[in-house]
């Protein structure tokens, strides 16, 4: 049985790394949003 798997350059790797990075960013930048406006709904 052959190994099928992708091996990715070191540049790919840091590409994946920051692509990562970025998205949880967005996420928790996304969450921080939703969370200051329902307080802002809550408290007006």
């Amino acid at each position: 049985m052959q190994d099928d798997r992708i091996t990715l350059t070191p540049e790919e790797q840091a590409a994946r790394r920051r692509r990562s990075v970025a998205i949880g960013v967005f996420l928790v930048a996304l969450v921080v949003i939703f969370y200051v406006v329902t307080l802002a709904k809550i408290g007006g």
